[in-house]
C-alpha cells in the first residue's frame, strides 16, 4: 500500500535527520520556514481584497485580515500541510490552489456579496457597467511580477536544492500553464465579445497560476498545458457568471482565485501520478476515481469552513464598526475619505459655496 500523499514541506521534513523543519542538514530553519508560511498567509488575506476592493471600510479590512491569518488560514493549512486530517487521507495540495486560494477566493465571495456591488456597476436593467481600472499598463506589470513570483510559490515548495528535476518540472508545470491559462482566456473573450481584452487575458494567465497550484509536482507537462488551459476558460465564464448575478468582484478574486483554486485540486485527482508522490494514480491513469475523491472532500471541507467562518466574521465586523463606507465617501475615493490623501494629486475637484 502506498503511504499518503505528501506536499514538498512535508516531504522535506520527513527526509530530515529527525528533527523536521526545526533543523537537521536538509530541514529548513524555523524562522525561514515562518516567514515563507508568512507570506502563502498573506496572499490569502490579500486576495478578499480584490473581491471587496472600493467600498469596504479601511477598518473592517484590518480586521478582517487579522482574522483570516489568525484563525482561518492557520486551520486550513494545518488540515493539508500539518498532519491534519486531509493529509492523512491523502489529499494533496503542493503549494496552495486549496489552502491559499480557496481560502482567499471564498472569503471574497463572501465580502463582496455582503457589501454589495460598488455605485452604478449595475444599471436598472441589471447590466453591468465597465468601472475602468486607472492604468492597465500597471496591471500588466503587477501581472507578471506576480508571474515571476509564482516562481517561488511553487518552486519554493520543494523546500530545497538538491532535486533539480523536481524543481524543474515543478517550475515548467507553472509556467506553461500561467501561459495556456493566458491565452485561452484571451481567445475565449475574443469570441463572446469580438475583441481580445487585455485584462481578461491577464486574469486568464493568473487563472493558469492558481489551477497549477496545487498538481504543479504532480503532473506532466502536457497535463499542466490542459489544466491552465481549462483555468483560462474557466475564469471568463466565472466573471460572466458573477455579472449575471450582480456580484460584484472588481478584479476578478472570486473566478481567479475561487473557482480555479477548486478547479487545480480536483485536477490533481485527474492528472495526478503516484510515481510523482500521490497516494493514487489520477483517474486518467487508472480509471480509479479514489485521489479525485479525496481531492473532492478537501476542497469541499475548506470551502465549506471558509464560508460559514467568514460569513460570521464579516457580520460581526459589519455589528461593531461597520463594512461599507458612505455612499459619498465611495464617489469621491476611499484614498480621502479613509486615508485623507489623494493617490494623484491635483485629480480632487472641490467646490466652495
Amino acid at each position: 500500500m502506498r503511504s499518503p500523499s505528501l506536499s514538498g514541506w512535508q516531504r522535506q521534513a520527513k527526509l530530515g535527520d529527525g528533527q523536521g523543519i526545526a533543523g537537521g542538514h536538509r530541514g529548513v530553519p524555523l524562522f525561514a520556514f515562518w516567514l515563507f508560511q508568512a507570506a502563502f498567509c498573506g496572499a490569502a488575506a490579500t486576495i478578499v481584497a480584490g473581491g471587496v476592493a472600493e467600498r469596504m471600510k479601511f477598518s473592517a479590512y484590518l480586521i478582517y485580515s487579522f482574522l483570516i491569518s489568525a484563525l482561518i488560514y492557520p486551520i486550513v493549512g494545518h488540515w493539508v500541510w500539518g498532519g491534519g486530517w486531509l493529509s492523512g487521507i491523502g489529499f494533496a495540495d503542493f503549494a496552495g490552489s486549496t489552502v491559499v486560494h480557496t481560502v482567499g477566493g471564498f472569503a471574497a465571495l463572501v465580502g463582496t456579496i455582503m457589501l454589495g456591488p460598488r455605485e452604478g456597476k449595475y444599471g436598472p436593467d441589471g447590466k453591468p457597467n465597465v468601472l475602468a481600472g486607472h492604468s492597465i499598463p500597471l496591471a500588466s506589470l503587477g501581472v507578471f511580477i506576480l508571474w515571476f513570483g509564482w516562481f517561488g510559490f511553487n518552486a519554493g515548495s520543494t523546500l530545497a536544492v538538491d532535486d533539480g528535476q523536481l524543481i524543474g518540472r515543478v517550475a515548467m508545470n507553472t509556467n506553461i500553464a500561467a501561459a495556456l491559462g493566458g491565452l485561452v482566456a484571451m481567445l475565449t473573450v475574443w469570441r463572446m465579445v469580438g475583441q481580445p481584452d487585455l485584462s481578461m487575458a491577464m486574469n486568464g494567465a493568473l487563472a493558469g497560476l492558481v489551477g497549477i497550484t496545487a498538481p504543479c509536482a504532480y503532473v506532466e507537462p502536457w497535463a499542466a498545458a490542459v489544466i491552465g488551459a481549462i483555468a483560462g476558460f474557466l475564469v471568463v465564464r466565472g466573471v460572466a457568471l458573477l455579472d449575471r448575478l450582480q456580484i460584484d468582484d472588481p478584479v476578478g478574486a472570486v473566478p481567479v482565485h475561487g473557482l480555479c483554486g477548486v478547479w487545480g485540486t480536483l485536477a490533481v485527482g485527474i492528472f495526478g501520478k503516484s510515481a510523482l508522490g500521490l497516494a493514487h494514480d489520477g483517474l486518467i491513469y487508472s480509471g480509479n476515481p479514489m485521489q479525485l475523491g479525496i481531492q473532492v472532500v478537501g476542497s469541499l471541507s475548506a470551502l465549506l469552513f471558509v464560508v460559514a467562518t467568514m460569513w460570521g466574521i464579516f457580520k460581526l465586523i459589519d455589528l461593531v464598526v461597520g463594512l461599507r463606507v458612505e455612499r459619498d465617501e465611495e464617489l469621491r475615493g476611499l484614498d480621502i475619505g479613509e486615508h485623507g490623501m489623494e493617490a494623484y494629486g491635483g485629480f480632487q475637484i472641490f467646490t466652495t459655496s
